[in-house]
């Protein structure tokens, strides 16, 4: 590496910097002292409004107000409370999203309403096949695996195909699918799926589609409504920076609110849940999805960490990602010398979500070596460097200095130390 090089892009950095309009939300975090945080696509970072309103509910919400906050601070509106705020960031309105449970919770919940939808149709009854892509977020094709051995494979089937397969396996399964189910970004490699355009191909068919937006929401414009989206579900905990098992959301396309049926009917989904009628009667629309009691102190901290979004758009977060993004490979590119190295990720910047994975033999000793330089990305199986980038608390000087300390992790070779060649229990 020249030092030329180094100081050009340094000062590319700079004026990146003073260019752009989301700056001043990096005050909005609280990050350690030194730490370049390029992981937040696993585990967003503290807010520094959560980390008041956690105080807030705990001390006096909980412990001076008890009970009485059900009605006194709205606990009982969270779920709704959350989801309107996140519904501009994926593209609905207010009363289409809603905040619960985890993905995997929801998931099940929006398969089996989606399947239901289907199979109550005279016309559809024979639909029972859910397509995925074969590389998939595992616990999404858990959720479908566990329906179809609870249900039987006559009413759910998974079906698994490669990625550029997916176009080919609709037209193939177009008389017999019930729902196309696919992750908007792929976790490993960050490819974007083209919504639009997918969906569009399954409808034509008259196959439902479900996306999970764990990787999308908070980071890239997703635009539900403008797809004509049926279902989708997303978790709060990584661009959203809702905490450590932050509630999930769910959203449903307003054309089925009429029909949603799932089968955890928890009292906090009934139509009158203080009635306490002896029969199930379903809320409405969105309320459906509801099964029991709200974590009110995880959900009223990530009430408070969605506020950060409240005056900026999508378009907006976009744009720096695909910038920081970009920063990071041309610098990676300029600096780092390792033929070991190979791009995961897709290279065109419209089908790349906000990271970069590379792939690596000592991928895993090389992740734990930069966090022991202060720098946290992380590694997926079998052998992924990824990395995140948030545009709301990250600048590109933090880029710059990431790839001089990986520069110094490779050029000493200091993964190759003991303590960074044993796994540990989360990798």
């Amino acid at each position: 590496m020249s030092q030329d090089s180094a100081n050009t892009l340094l000062d590319a950095a700079k004026v990146l910097d003073q260019q752009d309009p989301l700056k001043h939300l990096m005050a909005c975090f609280s990050l350690p002292q030194g730490c370049i945080y390029l992981d937040g696509n696993s585990l967003g970072p503290l807010p520094v409004a959560a980390k008041q309103r956690g105080v807030e509910v705990i001390e006096q919400q909980w412990g001076q107000d008890l009970i009485t906050s059900w009605n006194k601070h709205a606990w009982i509106e969270l779920p709704m409370r959350v989801g309107a705020k996140i519904a501009p960031l994926i593209g609905a309105s207010p009363e289409q999203v809603i905040a619960c449970d985890s993905i995997s919770v929801n998931l099940t919940k929006v398969l089996s309403a989606a399947l239901h939808i289907q199979q109550s149709s005279g016309a559809s009854a024979k639909r029972n096949k859910i397509i995925s892509q074969r590389d998939n977020f595992p616990t999404d094709l858990y959720m479908v695996q566990g329906l179809s051995e609870f249900l039987g494979e006559e009413r759910c089937e998974l079906v698994s195909v490669d990625a550029i397969d997916i176009m080919q396996s609709i037209e193939r399964y177009k008389d017999s699918a019930a729902v196309l189910m696919l992750t908007h970004v792929n976790f490993r490699s960050g490819y974007i799926h083209d919504m639009q355009k997918i969906t569009a191909a399954a409808h034509k068919h008259g196959i439902l589609v479900v996306w999970d937006l764990a990787h999308s929401a908070g980071v890239l414009d997703v635009q539900l409504d403008a797809c004509e989206v049926d279902f989708a579900v997303g978790c709060t905990y990584k661009y959203l920076n809702g905490g450590p098992g932050a509630p999930a959301f769910v959203y449903a396309a307003k054309r089925h609110f009429a029909n949603l049926k799932q089968p955890l009917s928890g009292w906090m989904g009934h139509k009158r849940p203080f009635a306490f009628a002896h029969d199930y009667a379903a809320g409405e629309g969105m309320a459906a999805f509801l099964v029991g009691t709200p974590p009110v102190i995880s959900m009223s901290v990530l009430d408070a960490a969605l506020d950060v979004f409240a005056q900026i758009d999508s378009t907006q977060i976009r744009a720096k990602s695909i910038s920081l993004t970009q920063y990071f490979y041309d610098a990676f590119t300029a600096l780092i010398q390792d033929d070991a190295f190979s791009l995961v990720s897709p290279l065109e910047q419209h089908i790349r979500g906000s990271q970069l994975a590379f792939s690596h033999p000592h991928a895993y000793a090389i992740c734990q070596a930069l966090i022991a330089k202060n720098v946290i990305a992380d590694f997926r199986a079998p052998d992924i460097l990824r990395i995140g980038f948030s545009p709301l608390f990250l600048s590109h000087e933090n880029i710059f200095e990431s790839v001089i300390r990986l520069k110094d992790v490779l050029d000493t070779k200091l993964y190759l130390q003991s303590e960074f060649q044993t796994k540990q229990a989360v990798t």
